[in-house]
């Protein structure tokens, strides 16, 4: 027997996908170089491990054997690079986070600095809207949460992050030369483009829009702050949207801010845990990270923003 622990993965991938296609996806490979590694770990053994049948691939018994002993075998090496990593200093394991959509113009910057620094340490991000996030939360399924606007459940611990401003937004050729109080009434005749229910940009715009008692005349509904964006590019309405995720099509002309009282409205990023969560390596190495350097990743990262 001469298998490498490379093809120990790759049999274990494909195993776990049924398809050498899903398999290289996950393996960021190609498909020939999956194909490869699997004829040459198939010529280890006189017994086929997988099968063919109507273009489907399937694992053989005899592949589910060989798929058990490979989760055995890789799960021990892991095991195995954790402790050299340990006696090195260095952490390892995963750290896994669940953060609303929006969050993803916030999230990778204060994580960057922290992967570069921990190489053994594996990212697992579920970008999702706030109700999926506060479940994620509820079962224990990540060990952080990211939100801008702290729920009333389960009991969390929280970091403040930075601020986040929304404000209305159009596309270039709305007009808002007649001042702010015109501007409100041309508002009225256009149509409003709203996140999904459960959606935190969606709470913070329904309230605005009732404090401000705004007759609604014509609604759409969209499930990303992405489509929303282009929504509003392309003149279907108006938004209130957070700024963290507009600021390439703001410096282009695409959309615009739409000055009306009341705005921006301002809440803040929070970085959520559940009270008594038992933090691995990891995660609590990570903590340890955003306390100290949170306000030097603002200061680099996000310069431009505070000055709105």
């Amino acid at each position: 027997m001469n298998y490498t622990l490379n093809q120990l993965r790759i049999f274990q991938k494909i195993a776990e996908e049924g398809s050498i296609t899903k398999a290289a996806e996950e393996l960021h490979l190609t498909q020939p170089a999956v194909s490869i590694q699997l004829r040459n770990f198939q010529e280890q053994f006189e017994m086929p491990l997988t099968e063919v049948v109507g273009r489907k691939l399937y694992v053989t018994d005899f592949g589910r054997e060989i798929y058990s002993i490979t989760r055995q075998i890789l799960k021990s090496v892991s095991i195995l690079d954790h402790q050299m990593m340990s006696h090195k200093g260095q952490i390892m394991g995963r750290l896994k986070i669940s953060i609303v959509s929006t969050g993803k113009y916030v999230m990778p910057h204060f994580l960057a600095d922290f992967l570069h620094q921990h190489p053994g340490v594996e990212l697992q991000m579920d970008v999702t809207n706030k109700s999926k996030v506060i479940e994620s939360l509820e079962k224990n399924e990540v060990d952080f949460s990211l939100v801008s606007l702290l729920p009333a459940s389960p009991a969390i611990e929280s970091v403040k992050l930075m601020l986040n401003k929304l404000y209305m937004v159009a596309n270039a050729e709305f007009d808002i030369s007649g001042g702010k109080r015109q501007t409100e009434r041309n508002l009225e005749q256009v149509q409003l483009i709203y996140r999904e229910p459960g959606s935190g940009t969606r709470q913070v715009m329904e309230r605005f829009l009732q404090k401000k008692n705004f007759a609604i005349t014509r609604k759409m509904e969209l499930t990303s702050n992405e489509a929303v964006k282009q929504a509003v590019i392309a003149g279907l309405g108006v938004s209130i949207m957070p700024i963290i995720g507009i600021k390439n099509e703001l410096l282009s002309g695409e959309l615009k801010i739409v000055p009306m009282n009341g705005l921006p409205i301002k809440t803040n990023w929070y970085l959520i845990w559940p009270k008594s969560k038992k933090f691995s390596a990891a995660a609590g190495a990570y903590l340890d990270f955003v306390r100290s350097d949170k306000e030097q990743i603002i200061d680099k990262r996000f310069d431009w923003f505070e000055d709105l």
